[in-house]
């Protein structure tokens, strides 16, 4: 019984810690984006740091570009599927319309 009582409750913290790293592994994920595109926008002092509280807070117009980009690549892909393209021709056909602005 106590053998058993032991296996959930180291069970439960290797859980629990899986949980947690991965949370952090997001975040840390968010927070190089963000600061990549603060970098980009060579911004200082605190126009950096109120554009870092709202793109961590994903209220942001950083957030629009990765929008953007993925309504491009719903389109892309909608025009291929239509067009019946497979293989080399379709990955030449996303890499053309995905690149065209």
């Amino acid at each position: 019984m106590q053998f058993r009582l032991t296996l959930v409750v180291a069970a439960t913290g290797l859980l629990l810690m899986t949980g947690s790293t991965i949370a952090e592994t997001a975040q840390q994920a968010k927070m190089k984006s963000c600061s990549a595109s603060a970098n980009e926008k060579a911004l200082k002092g605190e126009a950096r740091q109120a554009f870092m509280k709202t793109c961590l807070s994903g209220n942001s117009a950083a957030a629009a570009p990765a929008t953007a980009q993925r309504e491009k690549m719903k389109t892309c892909n909608a025009e291929a599927t239509a067009k019946a393209l497979k293989g080399t021709a379709r990955r030449d056909f996303m890499k053309t319309c995905l690149s065209a602005k």
